[in-house]
């Protein structure tokens, strides 16, 4: 069997990750459901662990936690002066008091809070996490202009935009409108890496008749892989909203939940991978990971937690071997089933955010 390579990957401009990197998105968010939150404590733990099992790539963002997540990343940081992390935020989602999350100098504002936040001269990679640019994209063009700047002058190594993606369930309809404003954002912002949530669930989205991988590979962009295990759904937990957390300012626009019954035909369908592959701890983990991480080489994946144990199952399935041409092949089928048959059932909408 041929080993799963773990050797860093480089997603752009100089920027190398380990495949598996670890997101803090979870801030907050507890899997016990006897607590309300993750304490400060636990939660830098579990950053330091991921450290120590080989995650150099950090990704946040402004919106978790209302900055505490960048805060309690800081500290880290601070922790580790010699060692080279890779330092991921995003910015579009508060706006706070200004007219709009990305009018005026308000990305600037909000970058010189993250850099505060993070105890930082620097970010390696800094994401627009919106696509809404106010009424007829009023504040794209500035909102370019400031990213472009910050690149320039060395505050920023990367541009990041978050990729296409659409709530379980979306009609063709939604999916092609999807496509096209990403695509259409893409030629315009023209960002060195994409950061999206991609997992065995997520609708599939045509790019120029390309999947996400081969269209960013085309284009010469790295990508970055969130909720790859979507909150736990397909390691075999049934998982709660994470992301954005339920203590964050804001939650994302039409962001929907599956429905007891979507989340009982995932975990049926999730039996037959079982049967095949065997039920030991850790196995569909490693499915789900690996069948995102051996897509291309251009993209690494970022892991939420809210615990140590989950992180340690995490970056132990790329220990193992890789997945073989078959058993993708087969994964994929039995995925794509799945989505089959959730996409069957009428998705359930969350209330609609709160912006401050």
């Amino acid at each position: 069997m041929t080993a799963f390579d773990s050797t860093k990957r480089h997603l752009g401009q100089g920027l190398f990750a380990h495949p598996l990197g670890v997101n803090c998105g979870a801030i907050g968010v507890s899997e016990d459901p006897q607590q309300t939150e993750v304490s400060d404590g636990r939660f830098l733990d579990g950053l330091r662990r991921a450290v120590e099992l080989g995650a150099n790539l950090v990704d946040t963002a402004d919106c978790y936690g209302a900055g505490h997540a960048e805060r309690m990343l800081g500290r880290l940081l601070r922790e580790h002066p010699d060692q080279k992390l890779l330092t991921s935020s995003k910015v579009g989602r508060i706006r706070g008091s200004a007219s709009h999350a990305y009018a005026g100098r308000h990305i600037h504002h909000q970058f010189q809070q993250t850099l505060e936040n993070l105890y930082t001269e620097e970010l390696d990679l800094y994401t627009l996490d919106s696509w809404d640019f106010g009424p007829q994209d009023r504040y794209l063009g500035s909102a370019i202009e400031q990213m472009c700047t910050l690149r320039d002058v060395g505050a920023v190594r990367a541009i990041g935009m978050r990729g296409p993606y659409v709530p379980y369930g979306a009609t063709p309809a939604e999916r092609d409108a999807c496509a096209a404003r990403f695509l259409h954002l893409f030629r315009t912002i023209r960002p060195n890496i994409v950061w999206t949530r991609f997992n065995a669930l997520t609708p599939v989205i045509t790019l120029e008749g390309e999947d996400l991988f081969a269209f960013t590979a085309r284009h010469g962009a790295g990508l970055i892989l969130a909720a790859p295990l979507a909150h736990g759904l397909l390691a075999g937990r049934v998982p709660r909203n994470t992301m954005p957390p339920p203590g964050s300012a804001v939650r994302s626009t039409g962001m929907t939940s599956l429905t007891p019954e979507k989340v009982a035909r995932v975990t049926a369908g999730l039996q037959s991978l079982r049967v095949h592959f065997g039920n030991k701890p850790g196995t569909l983990t490693r499915l789900a990971l690996l069948s995102c991480l051996q897509r291309a080489d251009h993209c690494a994946a970022v892991v939420g937690f809210t615990s140590e144990a989950q992180l340690e199952e995490s970056f132990g399935c790329l220990s193992g071997p890789a997945l073989t041409t078959s058993e993708l092949e087969l994964i994929d089928r039995v995925y794509a089933q799945i989505r089959a048959d959730i996409e069957q059932q009428p998705r359930r909408r969350l209330p609609q955010p709160v912006r401050t």
